[in-house]
């Protein structure tokens, strides 16, 4: 729990120095305001799909003990953050090179595109997850967290 709870400070400190970035790298390269940058995009994917679901992830943890499928665990948290922070990071990269009035790449959209692809397979393996922990407490059964505990729900 407690490296769940971690990463998702750690997405909360990045989504708001990224929020700071996009305001002053837009004012420095006098960027007209109100035009659109993927910069501020990239703000609010770290905050949400970092911050906020991590925390989601948190409650789901302390409820249904998630952690205990150790290794599809494993594989849900490395997917998940790799796919946020591949495109948060193309999301600032090509938003720093609209600003910069630079024409973007088909190599940035094609890494964007992956890290769409692997916060979809992050997503998937969460309900995995899900499925495995809430379909015994569903039926009357013990979920590992309370297996755990020694408690029967």
């Amino acid at each position: 729990m407690r490296k769940i709870l971690n990463w998702a400070f750690g997405y909360m400190l990045v989504g708001v120095a990224s929020g700071l970035f996009y305001r002053e790298f837009t004012k420095a390269n006098d960027f007209p305001a109100g035009e659109f940058t993927q910069l501020g995009l990239a703000h609010t994917h770290l905050l949400t799909l970092g911050f906020i679901v991590l925390l989601i992830v948190l409650l789901l943890e302390k409820a249904f003990a998630l952690s205990t499928h150790r290794k599809l665990f494993g594989w849900f948290f490395a997917t998940y953050n790799a796919g946020v922070i591949l495109t948060s990071a193309m999301l600032i990269v090509h938003g720093m090179l609209t600003v910069r009035g630079v024409e973007s790449s088909a190599m940035i959209a094609g890494f964007a595109g992956l890290g769409h692809m692997f916060l979809t397979a992050g997503m998937i393996l969460l309900f995995v997850l899900l499925r495995r922990q809430v379909r015994p407490a569903m039926a009357g059964g013990t979920t590992a967290a309370a297996d755990q505990a020694g408690l029967q729900r």
